[in-house]
């Protein structure tokens, strides 16, 4: 099976709260990603608005299908590319902190609605989504969604790895001093579950000289696609960035040959987790 060459674009997008800047950036990065092989591009958790912009959220908030998500399906199917992204979703009377993903056609291929939300920004400002796993096929690839806080719950990937899902997608905006999720625990969520996980964070800081009303945050960096042997194919530094890594289906089935992990588990004994 062909690999499934993926793109990682790091960055701020644009100013917090302008959702056309962040369309512009991310029709650039689609236009990069695709002259370079890439079939698939993921932007960070919150991407179309910014993450730091406090009481807006549910004033920019709009539904998975509204004009950003059918802006976002525009750029994809110009360019030939999937795209997973953050925004904030609204559903009636509730806002999500959701992703979404829209194939190369531009048709929506799925939403996934943030379980574990973090800190109190979020869970004044967002209902926390119910549905554990959500998944869909690009070229033959079973493909999951978590975003950011999500992936640090062992139970979360590993609910993934046992549905199946061979590259999950993690829109995040890690900030800073937790650079040890980027560098450390997901290269061992990877190897634990055996599959491969794409994170794509923001970078540089929100909330400060007027950029966002969310209060100053200042974001990692550090996206990077790490595969089942525990190694990162793919790593961003602190700034801007947009980089590409092959998601492998057959060095996925020969790891999870080798690696006993999800074989020998014993869930007759697990039960006190729940």
């Amino acid at each position: 099976m062909t690999p499934l060459r993926t793109a990682l674009l790091q960055g701020p997008g644009g100013v917090p709260g302008s959702t056309a800047d962040s369309l512009d950036a991310l029709d650039r990065a689609a236009r990069e990603a695709a002259a370079g092989g890439a079939r698939l591009l993921v932007a960070s958790e919150m991407y179309l608005t910014g993450y730091a912009i406090g009481e807006r959220v549910a004033e920019l908030a709009e539904p998975a299908d509204g004009p950003g998500g059918e802006a976002v399906s525009r750029i994809a199917a110009e360019h030939g590319i999937a795209v997973a992204y953050g925004y904030p979703e609204r559903d009636g009377d509730a806002v999500y902190n959701s992703a979404g993903l829209v194939g190369p056609d531009g048709a929506r291929l799925a939403d996934y609605r943030k379980t574990h939300l973090y800190g109190g920004f979020e869970t004044s400002a967002f209902r926390p989504g119910d549905t554990p796993v959500v998944q869909a096929d690009l070229d033959g690839v079973r493909v999951g969604m978590l975003v950011c806080y999500d992936v640090e719950f062992p139970e979360n990937v590993r609910a993934h790895a046992l549905a199946g899902t061979e590259l999950l997608l993690v829109p995040t905006a890690l900030m800073r001093p937790y650079e040890i999720v980027a560098e450390t625990l997901l290269p061992a969520r990877a190897f634990e579950n055996q599959l491969y996980i794409a994170y794509a964070n923001r970078c540089g800081t929100e909330g400060a000289d007027g950029n966002g009303d969310g209060g100053a945050i200042t974001f990692a960096g550090l996206s990077c696609l790490a595969a089942p042997d525990g190694t990162v194919r793919a790593r961003a530094g602190a700034g801007e960035d947009l980089i590409t890594a092959d998601v492998d289906p057959g060095r996925l089935r020969a790891s999870r040959a080798d690696n006993p992990y999800l074989r020998d588990r014993r869930p007759e004994l697990y039960a006190s987790l729940t």
